[in-house]
C-alpha cells in the first residue's frame, strides 16, 4: 500500500533522514518508534509533501507521491492527524467533522461516517456544538482523529496520539486506533510511548537519528532486549 525507499531529508545543511525504507501493507497497524528528534515526524512530513525529499522514493497505491500535491493526497486515500492536533480551535466540534468530509459529495455517506465517528468517540456528540478551542487536550485528540476519518482514508497516519494525554485516556484513544484498523482503516503510528505503540501494532521499526535500526514483528521487538532498554525503561 505504502513504499518508502532510500529517503533522504535535508532541512539546510543538517541530513534529518538517512536511506529510510519502510513499508505498510493494507489491513496492517505499522510504527515508527524512536525518542524525541530521531526523525519520526519528518518521516510523516515527506510521506504527507509538507517536506519534499532529497532523494528516494515514495508510492501509495502504486502511484508515485512525487507527481501529487500535498493537498490531493486526501483524495487518494491518505489522510494524517498532525502532533499536537491541529483542531480549528474557532470552529464547532461538527464543523471540524465537516471540515474532514470537504473532498466528499454524497450527503448520506457523509452522514452515516459522522455516525460513526460519534460511536467511536461519544464525547464528541455530547460536544457537537462546542467551540473546539474549549475542549481538554483527550477530546481534541478524539476531534482530530474524527475529522480524519471523515476522509474516508485508506491510509490513517497518525503523528504522537498519545503526547499529552492521561494514562486512561491514552488506553481509550489507543482502543479505538485498534478498533478503527478492525474496520478496515490501515494504520502508520508515531508514537514516542513504544510499549502502548508495539503492544497493538502488526510491524514496527525503530529511528536512531534518522535511520532505521531495527524492523520487525512489533511482539519480537517488544521482547527485544535492546528495544526493551532503550524505549521500555527495563
Amino acid at each position: 500500500m505504502l513504499k518508502v525507499e532510500n529517503l533522504n531529508v535535508y532541512y539546510g545543511a543538517i541530513h534529518a533522514l538517512h536511506d529510510i525504507s519502510f513499508h505498510v501493507d493494507e489491513g496492517e497497524i505499522v510504527t515508527l518508534i524512536g525518542a524525541n528528534g530521531a526523525g519520526k515526524t519528518s518521516t510523516l512530513h515527506t510521506v504527507s509533501g509538507l517536506i519534499r525529499q532529497k532523494s528516494g522514493f515514495i508510492s501509495f497505491m502504486d502511484k508515485d507521491l512525487a507527481t501529487v500535491k500535498p493537498h490531493k493526497l486526501i483524495e487518494l486515500g491518505l489522510a494524517q492527524v498532525p502532533e499536537g492536533r491541529r483542531v480549528f480551535a474557532g470552529m464547532t466540534v461538527l464543523e471540524n467533522l465537516e471540515m474532514g468530509a470537504y473532498t466528499r459529495k454524497n450527503k448520506n455517506e457523509i452522514k452515516r461516517d459522522m455516525d460513526m465517528v460519534f460511536d467511536h468517540f461519544p464525547r464528541l456528540r455530547e460536544r457537537i456544538k462546542q467551540p473546539a478551542g474549549t475542549l481538554s487536550g483527550g477530546e481534541q485528540q478524539m476531534l482530530a482523529m474524527g475529522r480524519a476519518l471523515m476522509s474516508k482514508p485508506k491510509l490513517l497516519m497518525l503523528d504522537e496520539p498519545s503526547m499529552g494525554l492521561s494514562p486512561i485516556l491514552v488506553n481509550e484513544i489507543f482502543a479505538i486506533i485498534k478498533e478503527v484498523n478492525k474496520q478496515g482503516t490501515t494504520i502508520l503510528l508515531v508514537e514516542q510511548n513504544a510499549n502502548m505503540a508495539l503492544s497493538i501494532a502488526n510491524r514496527a521499526y525503530v529511528l536512531e537519528t534518522g535511520k532505521v535500526v531495527m524492523e520487525g514483528d512489533a511482539r519480537e521487538l517488544l521482547s527485544n532486549d535492546a528495544v526493551r532498554k532503550a524505549y521500555l525503561g527495563s
